[in-house]
């Protein structure tokens, strides 16, 4: 039989979206599928070398709040410039206490589970990014690249 594949496809740059691509990878790749990330747009983010994410919590309506303050905290508060610091925070001191892996180790376990993270050279071209702060051990391709994979793909995902 042969090996399954997963095609993700990681668009977005923020803390709260940067798990489900690795956390998905990592377990298919354990579960024996051979699997590639394709960072385009504001997910280049995840593969630089220094994370700053941040949780996005404005246009993020379904995000839970402790003690339910969701119900009553009118959106426009999360708009005011310090709530992002302090969402940030508060989502990173629950995932530790819940032992979450952090997007470092969860990026590591990608990579020694032979998970092909590529990075999108026309955006990486478009924004001007500097490739030397990316980490090591990626590639770097275009979308035609990505979806010759993706093209053979048993599940792909956009996220």
């Amino acid at each position: 039989m042969a090996q399954k594949k997963l095609a993700i496809i990681a668009t977005k740059g923020s803390l709260d979206w940067a798990y489900p691509p690795f956390i998905l990878a990592s377990t298919a790749a354990a579960l024996d599928y051979e699997v590639q990330i394709f960072f385009t747009f504001y997910g280049l983010q995840l593969l630089k070398k220094k994370l700053d994410l941040q949780v996005t919590p404005l246009g993020n309506p379904g995000m839970p709040m402790p003690g339910g303050m969701e119900k009553f905290m009118p959106v426009i508060v999360t708009a005011l410039p310090f709530m992002q610091g302090v969402m940030t925070s508060m989502m990173k001191a629950k995932m530790k206490k819940k032992g979450v892996a952090s997007i470092e180790q969860l990026r590591e376990l990608c990579q020694e589970a032979e998970v092909k993270l590529i990075a999108c050279q026309m955006t990486v071209d478009l924004f001007d990014m500097d490739s030397t702060q990316f980490i090591d051990g990626i590639e770097y391709a275009g979308a035609a690249a990505f979806f010759e994979f993706a093209g053979q793909s048993d599940i792909c995902l956009y996220i």
